[in-house]
Order: structure tokens, then C-alpha cells, then sequence
């Protein structure tokens, strides 16, 4: 798999412009400000139909423009596919496929599988929960598309559920009636437990299948430094088994048991959406005991151990690495080249360009105030 083109109209930084890329190596150079990193999340967004960097739409449309457009020829096994996104904040966003318009932009997803690293994914080892529970999300919607639904079908089952809280414990507050205000409470908790099963079974399976990718992939960037791993922390309990209606059962009950809780907090306390991935470096939690080189290179083994497992499953994914070398010493520069110079499509980017190994200089394109020039 391979970007042959991305055009972006009031993208960002960039009122027009169109890239051409070949399979291989392609080196984006430019200083921090002059848009490199505007077109990797573009590309991002068209693979995830999220945004790297920030968690609503509107900075993602260029200052005065209504809209932003991404389009983005993916050639796949000898074929190319067209996928076009309008950006409307405040509205829908627009899809569309080989020019035919989809339902629903999420049925785009699977025509770009792409793994990025980016300075921004330190929060994967150091930031919250959500952090993690969005990687193991994304990686789940890469493997298998069908559970962006599941995921969209779940957090809607929870919003509504906490409106539902919500509303209970403000009308407590000033002297409503109990038994009126959640009187479809065990609706809401069937529809969380069906969903949060079926979520739930994938990230189990997916981080059993992750995890000997990682302990390679960390080993591969630093080795020597410990064995490094990943176990999926649910508060349902330990070793559960990707088992859908015993994970059903298993929330029901839990959810009886919170019921009184939950009631009195206005707010859903049970379902994956309150789960973590444990990271661990040796016998210690990489959490609060590992350096800041120890967490990089952990976020960075996160990545490629992503990246191999798609490939383990027949898929070969664009791999991105975002201002990634200047964070690397001469040593770890070296490994990590050697790991990923066999990409079908690796694109860089990079502020200087010597900071990116020899081996791994391909096309490159020079990135200045909004214009995109090959120059090799």
C-alpha cells in the first residue's frame, strides 16, 4: 500500500496544494511552522478520521474558509482508490469513494492503513489512560474496520447513559422523584454491556496479539534495557478471556454492583471506556520509574510494534516517522533505519536533513511557507 497523491484545499496552513509521492522513502524537509507536519495529519485523518494533534475539527480548516478538503489516491495490490473528505465544523463531515458519495465518512476507514509516530505520542507512556485506550482503538479499527462502528455504537450507548445520570442527579439535587428520571436505566445498561462486550473482546485479542511485537520492537530500539510489555488492565478484573457473552454477563453484574454509585455520581463507572493498558519495562512499571529516553523509546516500540503486527496480518501499512530522528542518538538512529527501510512507503519529516540516516535519504521535498518542492 502506497499514497500516490494527497491534494488539500484550506487544509491547515494550505489553501491549495497537491503532492505527488512513489513508493519507498520520501523525506519532507522543513522548519518547525512551514506545514510538513500539516500534511502528515492530513494523511492521518483520512487513515483514522481523527487529528494527531488536536480533538475537534475547527483547527483543522484553514482561518477564513468554511470548509477543508483532503484528497488522497491510495494505490493497494495494483489497484488505486480516491478517497475524498470535506471538514465542516459545526456539521457532518462529507465523504466520498472513487467520487460516489458514502453514508457515513466512517466507511472510508480501511482504505489507508497507516502507522505515525509522532513527538505527541510521548503521551502514550506518560499521559492519561485515554491516551492508550485511542491507540488500542485505532489499531483495532486499522486490523479490522467493522469496530469503528462498534466503537461509535458504544460511546453513543455511553453519552446517552450519562445524560440519563446526569439528569437523575440534577433533578435529585432540587427535589425530583427518583423512580421517574431512571426508569430506563436497565435499557441503557443491556446496550453497554452488548457494545462494551464486544469492544472489549477486541482490545483483549488485539493486546495478546501485540504483545510479543512489542517486547521485539523495544529490544530492536534499545536493547539490553529490559524486556518490555503490555497487559490490558480492565476494572472488571484480571485474565479475562475474549469470551463476548461472559464479557456481558461480567458487566451487568458489575454494573449492578455500581448501580448506587453511579447514581450518586451522575456519571457511567463501568465499561471499557474506564480500562488502561498497563506498560511495563522489566519488573517495573514504565509509568513514574523509566527515564524520558526509556519513554520514548517505549512510545516508539508502541508504534513499530503496531506497524508489524499489521504486516504480520498481510497488510502493509504506510509508516510515517514525524520529527522522530532529532529526538535519536547516532546509535538508536542507526537501529531504528535498519527496522524500517523496508517499508512499501515510509514517509519523514525532518527540520534537518542530516539528521536522517544515509540509508533512508530517498525523494525528498523541500517544505516552505505552504509550498511542496521535490528537489530529489
Amino acid at each position: 500500500m502506497h499514497v500516490r497523491r494527497v491534494e488539500l484545499t484550506d487544509f491547515r496552513s494550505y489553501e491549495r496544494v497537491a503532492v505527488d509521492l512513489d513508493s519507498g522513502v520520501s523525506v519532507l524537509v522543513g522548519q518547525n511552522g512551514m506545514g510538513k507536519t500539516n500534511l502528515i495529519e492530513a494523511l492521518g485523518y483520512v487513515a483514522t478520521l481523527d487529528s494527531h494533534r488536536v480533538a475537534t475539527d475547527a483547527p483543522l480548516v484553514r482561518a477564513g474558509a468554511a470548509s477543508a478538503v483532503i484528497r488522497c489516491a491510495i494505490v493497494h495490490e495494483g489497484r488505486e482508490l480516491l478517497v475524498e473528505l470535506e471538514i465542516v465544523p459545526g456539521r457532518a463531515n462529507r465523504a466520498r469513494l472513487n467520487r460516489s458519495p458514502v453514508r457515513r465518512p466512517r466507511e472510508v476507514l480501511g482504505a489507508l492503513r497507516m502507522v505515525l509516530f509522532a513527538p505527541e505520542d510521548l503521551e502514550l507512556v506518560r499521559g492519561d489512560p485515554s491516551e492508550r485506550r485511542r491507540y488500542l482503538d485505532d489499531l483495532l479499527v486499522a486490523r479490522q474496520p467493522r469496530f469503528a462502528g462498534v466503537r461509535a455504537d458504544y460511546d453513543r450507548v455511553v453519552k446517552q447513559r450519562n445524560a440519563l445520570l446526569r439528569n437523575a442527579y440534577l433533578n435529585r439535587k432540587v427535589g425530583g422523584t427518583r423512580g421517574q428520571d431512571l426508569s430506563t436505566l436497565a435499557v441503557w445498561d443491556h446496550h453497554l454491556a452488548h457494545h462494551g462486550a464486544e469492544l472489549l473482546a477486541g482490545r483483549l485479542e488485539l493486546s495478546a496479539a501485540l504483545a510479543p511485537h512489542l517486547t521485539k520492537a523495544y529490544d530492536a530500539v534499545a536493547p539490553g534495557r529490559g524486556a518490555a510489555a503490555i497487559v490490558y488492565a480492565s476494572r472488571l478484573g484480571e485474565s479475562l478471556q475474549a469470551d463476548r457473552p461472559a464479557l456481558e454477563a461480567a458487566i451487568l453484574g458489575r454494573l449492578e454492583e455500581r448501580r448506587v454509585a453511579e447514581i450518586e455520581r451522575g456519571t457511567t463507572l463501568v465499561g471499557p471506556h474506564r480500562d488502561d493498558l498497563a506498560l511495563s519495562l522489566g519488573d517495573l512499571p514504565v509509568k513514574g520509574y523509566a527515564s524520558h529516553g526509556e519513554c520514548w523509546s517505549f512510545a516508539l516500540a508502541l508504534r513499530l510494534a503496531a506497524y508489524d503486527l499489521l504486516r504480520s496480518d498481510g497488510i502493509e501499512p504506510v509508516l510515517v516517522l514525524d520529527d522522530v530522528f532529532a529526538e535519536l542518538d547516532g546509535q538508536r538512529r542507526e537501529r531504528l533505519a535498519a527496522l524500517v527501510s523496508d517499508a512499501a512507503q515510509l514517509l519523514v519529516t525532518c527540520a534537518v536533513p542530516e539528521d536522517v540516516p544515509a540509508s533512508l535519504r530517498g525523494a525528498r521535498f523541500d517544505v516552505v511557507t505552504g509550498v511542496v518542492s521535490r528537489v530529489s
